[in-house]
């Protein structure tokens, strides 16, 4: 009886012809009695029957497959990086690698009524309402063995933007003269494409553009310093003008590589080579 409720709660309700996008507790205590696989039984006992082996129906995880036919190679090329490595070979004492990314439409948003610090049995109070006072993108670069950060904000994102943010990273030493400076971007319009690759070595010959595989911003570096500057600076947002907020955004970012350590990237080309597997053991996508 326990074995089948469990197996019913690791289908999707849309086999049985269900008008369901999947169980919540009492969905699948309903369905179970219909089926006769219980006579009867409370949630409790139901919880504690799925929770044995830790199985949640009422929830979902997004994920996408990856698309990109060069995947394998442009994501070994990049976690090399992250492990000193350029084409197999180890990398020179002045070839230095940066992450890179733009942050878009953050938005300046002003409470229309005060937010108030915590107090004791209370949290700090964020009116709901509020009034926009302009937007601005914030363009970023993360030395990943350094832990040093570079950004600017910007109106909007585009190719004169970003490289204004290279510009200000490459005419500062050490990367100068380095003999080598890595830049790991995503395929966004600002750096997309040989185009992209062409035109940073024509202004800097020593800079080389890293593509990320496409649908795969969670092998750049940066974006997970953009997930504590979300974290920490972003929520709440209450900020008088769009000024206002781009100091704050630029302030936090010193504040940070005051403390910054290189993250602990743990994800290797083995483990790469381990989640292409598995992922090749799926069945193919439906067809459209």
């Amino acid at each position: 009886m326990i074995v089948a409720v469990k197996a019913l709660a690791c289908e999707l309700p849309a086999v049985h012809g269900l008008p369901l996008s999947r169980f919540s507790m009492s969905e699948l205590k309903r369905e179970a009695q219909n089926r006769g696989l219980v006579a009867s039984i409370g949630e409790t006992t139901l919880w504690r029957w799925l929770s044995q082996d830790a199985i949640r129906p009422w929830r979902y995880r997004s994920w996408i497959f990856p698309r990109d036919p060069n995947f394998a190679e442009k994501a070994a090329t990049v976690l090399g990086l992250y492990q000193g490595l350029w084409n197999g070979q180890g990398m020179a004492s002045n070839d230095y690698v940066l992450s890179s990314d733009e942050k878009t439409s953050i938005q300046a948003r002003r409470r229309c009524h005060p937010t108030t610090p915590p107090r004791p049995g209370a949290p700090t109070r964020v009116e709901h309402e509020y009034q926009s006072r302009g937007a601005l993108a914030y363009i970023a670069a993360w030395d990943v063995h350094r832990a040093r950060i570079f950004g600017r904000c910007e109106p909007r994102t585009g190719i004169e933007p970003f490289h204004r943010l290279v510009d200000q990273v490459m005419q500062h030493q050490p990367y100068r003269s380095a003999s080598r400076v890595f830049w790991i971007v995503d395929n966004g319009s600002s750096h997309r494409g040989e185009k992209a690759t062409l035109r940073l070595q024509q202004r800097w010959p020593n800079a080389v553009l890293v593509h990320t595989p496409c649908h795969a911003s969670w092998l750049n570096q940066i974006e997970i310093y953009f997930s504590v500057l979300e974290r920490k600076v972003l929520r709440p947002n209450d900020n008088a003008s769009s000024t206002s907020l781009e100091d704050r955004v630029l302030g936090f970012q010193e504040h940070h590589e005051r403390i910054a350590q290189p993250f602990k990237w743990n994800f290797t080309r083995r483990d790469l080579n381990r989640l292409l597997a598995r992922l090749n053991a799926v069945p193919a996508p439906l067809a459209a």
